[in-house]
């Protein structure tokens, strides 16, 4: 199974202009152990042509990779698995057409929706949003640190927490039952992602000594 200690999404426009696959090179480089290709907007002969480059990346890293939200792209670049919201491809649906030996993670954000998704296949979790962001439009109100316990009590699947976590929060983040964290901006936002990464997943395993 994947390590989820530390999983930077991507997202190109978040990246301060500069290519994707710089961005992904970087972050494997600071020690990411899983990358997200989050496109929303991006033709899907293009995200093919993207998640492919991403895939030899990431398996010379040793990282995972996971698709956000496209199914057919997931499968056309033979990702490690896809990643579905609650307004996406219901997660029942999902597992049976991603097969055997994929990963599937599903967003939740109340105790409901994560035993839900469980339920319907899930092998983990994406929890958020934690605290306050604004990488991610449509994260809602945050579910703070009782949301996440309330979450880890309810299912036994990995968690991967998100939502405004940075160095100076995770150690909290992976005390309330996190097993990662899932960052955006806090690692391809910053002027050097190599040592933004390598700094969050120092602060990710130091707390969970």
């Amino acid at each position: 199974m994947a390590s989820w200690d530390l999983y930077v999404v991507i997202t190109t426009k978040l990246g301060g202009g500069r290519p994707t696959l710089e961005l992904v090179r970087q972050a494997l480089a600071g020690g990411a152990t899983a990358i997200q290709l989050r496109e929303k907007d991006m033709p899907a002969r293009e995200m093919v042509e993207l998640g492919r480059e991403i895939r030899t990346l990431t398996r010379a890293a040793g990282a995972a990779f996971i698709v956000n939200d496209r199914l057919d792209v997931a499968l056309a670049v033979d990702a490690d698995g896809l990643h579905i919201g609650q307004e996406d491809l219901p997660a029942q649906v999902a597992r049976k057409l991603l097969g055997p030996g994929k990963i599937l993670g599903v967003s939740t954000g109340t105790v409901l929706e994560a035993r839900q998704a469980v339920a319907d296949g899930a092998d983990y979790l994406g929890v958020g949003s934690i605290f306050a962001t604004k990488s991610k439009g449509d994260a809602g109100e945050p579910i703070g640190l009782a949301g996440l316990k309330a979450i880890r009590a309810a299912v036994d699947v990995p968690i991967v927490a998100i939502g405004g976590i940075d160095a100076g929060n995770v150690a909290e983040v992976i005390a309330a039952g996190a097993d990662g964290v899932a960052v955006v901006s806090a690692v391809i936002g910053a002027p050097d992602v190599a040592a933004a990464a390598r700094e969050l997943l120092s602060a990710v395993r130091r707390a969970r000594r």
